[in-house]
């Protein structure tokens, strides 16, 4: 798909929102970049598998615990079948983005627009995916261990922005580059670092407001990743930018954003990825065994699967993904 538009390309486009890839694959498209997914890259990913070695990337689900941003902890009870043959189980209160996950296109709508490729709220759902199938080959970009050989270490528990020079300079320094349909993982070490807290720890961290490092909200960052042509974005933090939004403004400037809709993506970058760009989010990804792995090997490509839960019209689901070396 050579003949993809850049981003500047979309910024100048005429009859649908400017910067965005509505309309691209169709007018009644729900796959959004997921579009790039094809047999060539599905064969390129295989072709990444040359010792066999399995890295499973979903977070156990009781992880974060407590959950963030104000989800509710499930409850999860085990029944004996009739006769006490065996067992069934229940998942009570179950939020399917309280830990590893994709985000849909339910999740975030732009707040003048509407939902990706300006297609009804009840016509999308994750089973779309979930009957897409997602794989192909995936390349991970540690700015983690980067930054850190910079001398410049990432704060996993701060607004610590990731900017687009950081992922370029991470990706140049493993000598690996991105092909169109790639899956690109991002560890930024959040999960190493809350793993590392014990109860009290975790709990204060929610008690504060969860800050965490992330991608910083902006243009050179859009930019960056719709001119790669990646298929889908997946980081080991709680939600791929930084948090909380609108770090990086001063109040006044805040105002002024919130009072023009059109730019809360400059905040909040959420609301320029999924609904405009159409770009699958994925969140708590479990990147650490694969990033030492890699490290180890020298190579930071390997074969990604996810599959996605088949609920129709579902928001969001755990990416049940592998990364395959």
């Amino acid at each position: 798909m050579s003949d993809l538009p850049s981003f500047d390309q979309l910024l100048a486009s005429d009859g649908q929102p400017a910067g965005s890839s509505w309309g691209l694959w169709g007018d009644d498209d729900v796959l959004g970049c997921l579009n790039l997914l094809t047999p060539e890259g599905v064969r390129r990913g295989a072709a990444c598998v040359r010792k066999g070695a399995v890295f499973a990337l979903n977070l156990d689900m009781d992880l974060p615990d407590p959950p963030l941003f104000g989800r509710e902890p499930f409850r999860h009870e085990v029944i004996w079948l009739q006769n006490e043959a065996g067992h069934d189980e229940h998942l009570h209160g179950w939020n399917t983005q309280s830990s590893s996950q994709w985000d849909g296109f339910r999740h975030i709508k732009h707040p003048i627009h509407g939902f990706y490729n300006g297609v009804a709220d009840e016509e999308h759902g994750i089973h779309h995916w979930a009957k897409r199938g997602i794989a192909g080959r995936g390349v991970l970009a540690d700015v983690a261990r980067w930054r850190e050989a910079e001398g410049r270490p990432l704060q996993a528990d701060a607004s610590d922005p990731i900017d687009a020079a950081d992922i370029r300079g991470t990706l140049d320094s493993q000598g690996v580059s991105v092909q169109t349909g790639d899956v690109l993982l991002v560890r930024t070490g959040w999960l190493t670092w809350y793993r590392s807290l014990d109860e009290a720890g975790r709990r204060d961290y929610n008690e504060r407001g969860h800050p965490t490092v992330g991608l910083r909200p902006g243009e050179d960052n859009w930019r960056y990743l719709w001119d790669l042509h990646i298929a889908a974005l997946g980081v080991d933090n709680p939600a791929v930018e930084v948090w909380p939004p609108a770090t990086f403004v001063s109040p006044e400037q805040l105002q002024e954003l919130l009072s023009e809709p059109a730019r809360l993506d400059e905040i909040f970058m959420h609301i320029r990825l999924l609904p405009l760009l159409g770009l699958p989010l994925g969140e708590f990804f479990d990147l650490d065994a694969l990033a030492e792995d890699c490290a180890a090997e020298g190579t930071y490509e390997f074969f990604f699967t996810s599959a996605p839960l088949n609920l129709k019209g579902g928001v969001a689901s755990p990416p049940n993904a592998l990364a395959i070396r």
